[in-house]
């Protein structure tokens, strides 16, 4: 159902009091004219704080400053008259006795009168006290079809001939932007370059790295490394091999339900978090990175805005891959945050459960067991992986990796295998530590690092299996069991 056939629904229903969150306000009040002026024939009042209601010429700035003057002036309509009363910014005054307790008995008084009260905002503030008089409903960024209209009006404007492959790019490239935002951002590139061409896309995607970056909850993560620079986890690999095409649409026509996601459970170091780049740039998808701690807040109701922004920016921007890095640390309960976790977490899971867009997660956490089990049932995600330390061929097969990068013409020439004996029970990032370890030693010696040298760096470094000798054997011990499917065909 779109925004404007549920907000004629509820009009029809006569729902009294309907609360908007969006960044849009001027697409917002568009859609809410088109919808109103060409299915209902009812009139529509504007008002906001600073200008009050614009009537006419003769009668400007009425209630102006008076949020109670504003729901006052709802009561001079005679009860037969059908009319829409958009109250922008009205959550501000939520925390008046006045027009709070105006705003209650008003609601009674519009149950029966086919008149309803829209309020615009910027995020969902509402008080307990008025929950249950108030209904939300989402507005949702432009969808692909609304950007190609407005690039189609754009390019008419300028008499510009665009190849449709390219059209098809630009569009999908602007999703996550708001209508103001694209209009803004193809300006700059008409400014610019007097054309819209290849260098527009470049210029969109800074724009939506920069919205983003914003928000302060996602950020766009540069994703440069491939599947193949991941020593090991065959079973893995071979999994999102199978589903890279998932996305397009012949996965669509074929009739394949968009995969949901994928949890990667194991021990830190062992290349969870580069598995979740690896995906997005294998796949070319985006990707996009939450940092589940920036989800709270400090004031009530804003956690869970705060999610819903995030579940919105994710679904504008897909198909796309969504990296949560450690959610096990994100959702463990504190004792004295209110039930906000909870909260936060219900919110999370309820989306993660009910999405039906392109959104695949990734998500990682180093400890199963302090994970909610409403998280790791089937249906949240696809699948669940463990990665335990590497076996003897994933060892060298990882020393080879990092060498031949870092050496591409010489990396034969060291003794890999001496390295991958000396290396038992280190994890990926612990072997990548103790070349790097190698390489200062030689060059503060001011020569080429040798197979010596990496040696003295393993010998160097401890490795969190021996620091913390029995929770990973535990853990490995525990994925031995069958509980989990396991990343690698060998453990």
């Amino acid at each position: 159902m779109t925004f404007s056939d549920e907000l004629i629904l509820l009009l029809k229903a006569r729902y009294p009091l309907i609360y908007v969150s969006t960044q849009e306000e001027d697409r917002l009040e568009y859609i809410i004219r088109k919808s109103v002026q060409n299915l209902l024939s009812r009139g529509i009042f504007t008002w906001d704080f600073v200008d009050g209601y614009s009537l006419n010429v003769n009668s400007n700035n009425i209630a102006k400053r008076n949020p109670l003057q504003a729901l006052e002036f709802i009561e001079t309509f005679v009860p037969e008259t059908a009319n829409v009363f958009i109250l922008k910014d009205f959550q501000k005054f939520f925390n008046d006795i006045a027009v709070s307790r105006k705003l209650r008995n008003l609601v009674r008084l519009l149950k029966i009168q086919p008149k309803t009260i829209i309020i615009i905002a910027s995020n969902i503030t509402i008080p307990e006290e008025l929950r249950d008089i108030i209904t939300i409903i989402q507005f949702k960024l432009p969808q692909l079809d609304e950007i190609k209209n407005e690039l189609e009006k754009l390019l008419k404007s300028l008499n510009q001939e665009i190849d449709y492959k390219f059209f098809e790019l630009l569009a999908q490239a602007c999703q996550g932007l708001s209508l103001e935002r694209i209009r803004r951002v193809l300006a700059k590139t008409i400014a610019t370059y007097k054309i819209i061409d290849d260098r527009s896309i470049n210029l969109v995607l800074k724009e939506k790295s920069q919205l983003i970056s914003q928000t302060e909850i996602l950020e766009f993560w540069p994703a440069t490394e491939k599947l193949s620079y991941i020593g090991g986890l065959d079973n893995l690999k071979s999994w999102l091999k199978k589903r890279s095409n998932s996305f397009s649409e012949q996965a669509t026509n074929y009739g394949l339900p968009i995969p949901r996601g994928l949890l990667l459970v194991g021990i830190q170091g062992t290349g969870k978090s580069l598995t979740a780049k690896a995906i997005a740039n294998d796949w070319k998808l985006p990707l996009l990175r939450l940092d589940v701690g920036r989800l709270f807040g400090g004031f009530v109701g804003e956690s869970e805005e705060r999610v819903r922004q995030m579940t919105q920016i994710s679904e504008a921007l897909a198909p796309c891959i969504l990296w949560i890095d450690e959610i096990d640390k994100a959702f463990k309960e504190s004792k004295g945050d209110s039930g906000t976790t909870n909260r936060v977490f219900s919110t999370f899971l309820t989306w993660l459960s009910e999405k039906k867009s392109p959104v695949f997660i990734v998500a990682t956490a180093n400890d199963i067991s302090s994970l909610p089990l409403e998280i790791i049932r089937k249906g949240r995600f696809d699948e669940i992986f463990f990665i335990g330390l590497p076996t003897f061929e994933e060892r060298k097969m990882i020393f080879q990796i990092h060498l031949s990068m870092l050496r591409p013409d010489t990396w034969d020439a060291y003794d890999i295998n001496l390295l991958t004996t000396n290396s038992e029970n280190f994890s990926g990032a612990e072997i990548l530590q103790s070349i790097i370890e190698g390489m200062h030693f030689a060059f503060y010696e001011k020569r080429e690092f040798t197979t010596n040298d990496i040696l003295l760096g393993i010998q160097q470094i401890i490795p969190l299996a021996q620091v913390d000798e029995e929770k990973i054997e535990k853990l490995q011990n525990w994925a031995l069991s069958g509980r989990i499917r396991l990343a690698s065909k060998l453990l």
